[in-house]
């Protein structure tokens, strides 16, 4: 794990290149996701088969057997465990319950001279759920994607995700019956998301795409959006842990490695302000990464990626974390709260050692889906208001247009947009009524 001193010259600097994640683009998947994209547009479920036949290796004949309904997905969960159904059902009223703090409501107001002004919040009628399968499947992620939508009311929810060799994951399925999916397909990768896009014969065409994928279904969601919404480009998972010396190091080197081990490309930072707590640590280190499944993966993300840096004091901790705007950050100190006032920019906060970040992946409530790549300096995790929409309210009395015609002719004049002056021009009278 490389260390930096935020005392050194040129300190913000490194941290700048330490952390930037510049997405490799390569032009090949691109130029192959658009020839995917114009064969599910042009080719339908036809097209859909025979992609999913090849990339996906499912040896379906027909997109019927690729489609789970609630019946089928009942029976399907029935063969999970109890003790899998359980958590996945205490999790879910966990998320449903934090998510439904979020729901906008419609509201509006008169002004001054009888106008009728306002917002009208409702839900998009139809959202597409793109879920990893094969070597990466996510329940959680299920969870995350689906309950939102639910309690923002969206009327239909249908959901992909690839099942190599026609293989569905019990434990994914079951987590789409208790979200409240209201359809599954067996499809993944460019070629699910061009479905949900498009619209084929048997996939309904989605107004909104949400959930994760690889490079491919990053591109697909990448050239698609305009035609469909989507949840944002995500990159590799971060965790920033801000330590003080109240805090336990094989605790912090284990939440480091919850976010290593998902891939080679994620990053841990270790923040203190005690050289003894970031020793400590990194010597847990050594000592945990061999005793995990994943330790390849984590050892890879650590070495290559990982930081530990020294800060003066926790303030200089708070100012590291909003340059770097972490997806996930942990404040593992004694007064979290007092040091919360101090963070401006994060996907989600972590208040004290007893909050790890691997309960907000999986059960506290709020959402796992988050920005990375520093885009928690503008952006938000996902929520119910990714699946509400706000029309705006305007209806103007017959005194009340008068007066703001007028505000609005000289402007369209000075837009020179002659049509716009005239047509408030009609509304302006000399004595309107009320």
């Amino acid at each position: 794990m490389r260390q930096l001193n935020a005392d050194s010259v040129g300190f913000y600097d490194q941290l700048s290149e330490a952390t930037a994640w510049d997405e490799v683009r390569e032009q090949e998947v691109d130029d192959r996701v658009a020839g995917i994209i114009r064969q599910v547009r042009d080719g339908g479920d036809t097209a859909l088969l025979e992609l999913t036949n090849q990339l996906d290796k499912n040896p379906a004949t027909s997109l019927d057997t690729l489609h789970y309904d609630r019946n089928q997905l009942q029976q399907i969960a029935d063969t999970c465990p109890i003790e899998q159904r359980q958590a996945l059902e205490q999790a879910a009223e966990r998320i449903r319950h934090y998510h439904q703090h979020q729901i906008a409501e419609s509201w509006s107001y008169r002004d001054e001279l009888g106008n009728l002004l306002g917002q009208k919040v409702t839900p998009i009628e139809r959202a597409g759920i793109y879920v990893p399968g094969g070597k990466a499947a996510y329940p959680s992620s299920v969870l995350m994607n689906a309950i939102p939508a639910r309690v923002a009311g969206v009327r239909e929810l249908v959901m992909v995700s690839p099942m190599p060799g026609g293989e569905p994951n019990p434990m994914v399925l079951a987590a789409a019956l208790v979200a409240g999916v209201d359809r599954v397909y067996a499809v993944g990768g460019a070629q699910a998301v061009a479905a949900l896009a498009f619209g084929t014969q048997s996939v309904p065409r989605v107004d909104k795409i949400v959930g994760p994928g690889n490079a491919y279904v990053a591109s697909a969601k990448r050239q698609l959006f305009g035609r469909v919404g989507i949840d944002m480009i995500a990159g590799p998972s971060e965790i920033m842990v801000i330590a003080d010396d109240s805090a336990d190091p094989e605790w912090l080197a284990m939440d480091l490695l919850s976010q290593a081990e998902h891939d080679e490309e994620a990053q841990a930072v270790l923040v203190s302000d005690s050289q003894q707590v970031i020793d400590a640590v990194l010597q847990a280190l050594e000592q945990l990464l061999p005793t995990l499944e994943r330790s390849e993966i984590a050892r890879a993300s650590i070495d290559n990626r990982g930081l530990a840096i020294r800060v003066a004091n926790l303030a200089g901790a708070a100012e590291v974390a909003n340059r770097v705007a972490p997806e996930h950050l942990e404040l593992a100190v004694r007064d979290p709260e007092a040091l919360l006032g101090q963070i401006s920019n994060a996907g989600a906060i972590f208040l004290g050692s007893w909050s790890p970040e691997a309960v907000g992946d999986y059960c506290a409530g709020p959402n796992h889906v988050l920005p990375t790549s520093a885009t928690a300096r503008f952006s938000s995790p996902l929520g119910v208001y990714d699946f509400q929409k706000r029309t705006s309210l305007i209806g103007c009395t017959a005194a009340g247009a008068s007066e703001v015609a007028k505000i609005a002719s000289v402007m369209a004049r000075g837009e020179s947009l002659t049509a716009h002056a005239r047509s408030a021009e009609y509304r302006i009278q000399s004595n309107p009524e009320e």
